[in-house]
């Protein structure tokens, strides 16, 4: 059975998506762009601290469906420029630091709200 997973710690969808969907024991988290789910809005510049937001949301949405980074097994990286691909790793590793989950990245012509990095996230247990 389908469960839909939302909380008030990740940002709101902007669209007719659902944060995470839960089936099956997975887990699949939508494309997650550097909003602040306090303020609805885009705060942060650099990649560094988009993608620093970017995976506190993933977290958010992960505690909130009782799963952890440990879970993950698959990420899709979308980057607005790949020569931003090397800083966004260096956060992206950090939360990865043991048995990283398989990954895909890549860049795109733009991304919504015109942010620097979306990453989707795939958990199971």
């Amino acid at each position: 059975m389908k469960k839909i997973i939302s909380t008030p710690n990740a940002p709101a969808a902007i669209g007719p998506y659902s944060q995470a969907v839960e089936v099956n024991g997975m887990l699949f988290i939508s494309g997650q762009v550097p909003i602040n789910p306090e303020t609805g809005r885009v705060e942060v510049e650099s990649i560094t601290e988009q993608t620093q937001q970017v995976m506190k949301n993933i977290e958010a949405i992960l505690t909130e469906a009782g799963y952890t980074f440990a879970d993950v097994v698959k990420s899709t990286c979308l980057l607005s420029d790949m020569a931003d691909f090397k800083a966004m790793n260096e956060v992206y590793g950090s939360y990865y630091k043991e048995n990283p989950p398989a990954r895909a990245a890549f860049a795109v012509k733009e991304l919504p709200l015109g942010v620097k990095v979306e990453i989707e996230t795939i958990a199971a247990k």
